[in-house]
């Protein structure tokens, strides 16, 4: 949904159809997860319960959701389908928030919740609860008088979690703002008791960018710690290079038993990568660079490399390749940088403004030689090409950075000399 989206009350959203892409069903709302924060700063939301067509309730983030109205629910047709379990920091929002009592501010008047509205943050994809709306007067099923109005989420208490309380809630929400490197600092020198219940709390997503960053051994210990189908869907959520180097680290049978678990799809990306050696082109790339077709246009480019979710360095270029468009692609034609896409009109076609003067990189290239390319050529990302010409993915500057640094680089306050001018 675009920046300056309306608002939308969640009670019109209950039992709302849930489709695909293609306009096929893919079940409906029964609630929505949301995420307290410490203070009155207003929850994240962070996904929806969908009844599938089986009558099994599965999650949804919002990461995954490209359009909510009332009345429909669209998807990016890549959905879960193990069942739903509610984790300590979330909330659910139809059961648990509305209905209770909380406090006016200004007033210190106890007030019924009747609906809470959620809205999409501009240029963001995340989403919040920032309205209330509620009723004066008495608690009660058969209390319906009093006035109704709608406030902001701060202007009532009784909501949010307190800033003394000691468990692994309070100490997720506060660390939402950071960083996930900064965050993964942080859980490095936790007791390991504290560190598996911060990192039970925190949703898939930021898990998984959290055990990115993260020393190998401390990754090791925490996917231990997890259920098993757990530790697949977070692994689901890391980048395919990272989910197959920490793989490659847990013995044969923990390794095959996750992937199995892992989505058909998931899975084949990160075997395919567990089948390079580490420290090749192969072994280092992504297989989830932008690619696209000769026939996009530069607006489809641009697009593409406005997508929140990517690193800069994924974000540098496209990569214009014959279809199929997902790794391994059909040919590979080359790439194109974003500052040429910001040179051209909207209408030009991919096709005529492709570089393709510089060899790609061959899956078996070594790690110093990958080094050597990007530094001899000014680049943040090369392509990785297999002999038939098909695009396998790209390597970026920050994976070979991370293979160049010594092991324990992770384990360094790098901010401590940093500049706070």
């Amino acid at each position: 949904m675009a920046a300056g989206a309306p608002r939308i009350f969640v009670s019109h959203l209950a039992g709302s159809q849930v489709f695909d892409p293609n306009g096929d069903q893919v079940g409906r709302v029964r609630d929505l997860v949301a995420m307290l924060r410490v203070g009155r700063r207003p929850p994240r939301l962070l996904g929806m319960v969908v009844e599938v067509l089986s009558r099994r309730r599965i999650f949804v983030p919002m990461t995954r959701i490209t359009g909510v109205e009332s009345g429909q629910v669209i998807t990016t047709g890549v959905v879960n389908m193990r069942r739903f379990e509610q984790r300590p920091t979330e909330r659910l929002v139809l059961g648990e928030l509305l209905d209770r009592r909380v406090t006016l501010v200004q007033t210190d008047e106890e007030v019924t919740v009747l609906d809470v509205a959620i809205q999409q943050l501009p240029a963001r994809r995340d989403w919040e609860i920032d309205r209330v709306y509620v009723r004066r007067g008495k608690a009660g099923v058969l209390s319906r008088k009093g006035e109704t109005m709608t406030v902001e989420w701060s202007a009532v208490t009784g909501f949010s979690l307190e800033e003394d309380a000691q468990g692994a809630e309070s100490l997720v929400a506060t660390f939402e703002r950071m960083r996930p490197a900064d965050l993964a600092n942080v859980l490095h020198h936790l007791s390991a008791k504290r560190r598996a219940e911060v990192a039970a709390a925190l949703d898939d997503d930021r898990l998984a960018d959290v055990l990115e960053e993260l020393p190998e051994d401390d990754q090791i210990e925490i996917l231990g710690k997890l259920k098993e189908e757990r530790a697949a869907d977070v692994l689901e959520a890391m980048d395919p290079d990272d989910a197959a180097d920490l793989l490659s680290e847990l013995p044969e049978e923990d390794k095959e038993r996750l992937l199995t678990l892992m989505r058909p799809d998931d899975a084949a990306d990160v075997r395919r990568l567990m089948s390079y050696e580490e420290r090749t082109a192969g072994g280092l790339m992504t297989t989830e660079p932008i690619v696209l077709r000769p026939d996009s246009t530069v607006a489809d480019a641009l697009a593409r490399v406005r997508q929140q979710d990517l690193s800069p360095a994924l974000a540098a270029q496209v990569y214009v390749c014959r279809p199929p468009d997902e790794t391994p692609t059909g040919k590979f034609l080359g790439t194109v940088h974003f500052q040429r896409l910001l040179r051209d009109p909207p209408f030009t076609l991919v096709s005529a403004l492709v570089d393709n003067d510089l060899p790609p990189l061959a899956p078996d290239t070594p790690l110093p030689a990958v080094t050597g390319y990007l530094a001899a050529y000014n680049l943040v990302a090369a392509p990785v090409v297999d002999e038939s010409g098909s695009l396998l993915g790209a390597v970026t500057v920050d994976d070979v950075l991370d293979h160049l640094l010594p092991e324990d680089w992770r384990e360094t306050d790098f901010l401590a000399g940093a500049g706070h001018g």
